[in-house]
């Protein structure tokens, strides 16, 4: 792997989406959600009135979808960045996220996306360090209290809806959400925004420099 990376995994409400862009701002580089892939697919699923445990329909689905997350969050052209955290998408996203075809075309596509960057990307989600990018210039892996994590959501997800979610992503059988065993771990809660990229960034220079 040639390309500069630095994988960002969490669970929900840690902060990846607000610091991976921030980060990705401050560096002048591309920025992937990777999560808003699994719940553009998951929107569209629920559109069809799919069964999101069905893995072969679901697999069908995004193998010929097309899914795109800036500068808005789209599907087969269609903007659904309203759409991607209404409780229902909540309630069922993990299951779409864990069917393990479904994960194999994603993450093919978010590989292609960073090797065609021409100077680095911030990639941010639940197995980036892990899976998806493990060679990754350097990883991170942030976290955060319940609490604060619920209070970020801004009302729309409760604490218990984050607890199940967080449940549900670390113990399903394909690509669960854990730390790598070389990745920086930051807990954000009460910190800034700004505060965070800052570190990251330091990470990246004393990495790069040495």
């Amino acid at each position: 792997m040639s390309a500069l990376i630095i994988a960002i995994d969490g669970p929900a409400g840690s902060g990846k989406s607000t610091v991976a862009r921030a980060l990705a701002d401050r560096l002048g580089w591309s920025f992937l959600d990777t999560g808003a892939m699994y719940r553009a697919i998951t929107v569209e699923a629920l559109r069809r009135e799919l069964d999101v445990r069905d893995e072969a329909a679901l697999a069908a689905l995004s193998a010929s979808s097309v899914v795109r997350t800036t500068p808005r969050v789209s599907i087969n052209g269609r903007d659904v960045e309203d759409e991607i955290r209404t409780d229902r998408v909540n309630e069922v996203v993990s299951i779409v996220a864990a069917n393990p075809l479904v994960r194999a075309s994603m993450v093919a596509r978010q590989r292609e996306f960073a090797d065609a960057q021409a100077v680095g990307t911030v990639v941010e989600g639940r197995d980036i360090t892990t899976v998806v990018f493990p060679d990754a210039t350097i990883k991170i892996f942030l976290s955060a209290s319940l609490d604060e994590r619920a209070r970020r959501r801004g009302g729309d997800e409760e604490p218990a809806s984050l607890a199940r979610r967080d449940d549900a992503d670390s113990n399903r059988r394909t690509s669960p959400l854990r730390v790598a065993h070389d990745a920086i771990e930051i807990d954000t809660t009460l910190r800034a925004v700004d505060d965070v990229v800052e570190e990251i960034v330091e990470c990246l220079h004393q990495k790069t420099s040495s």
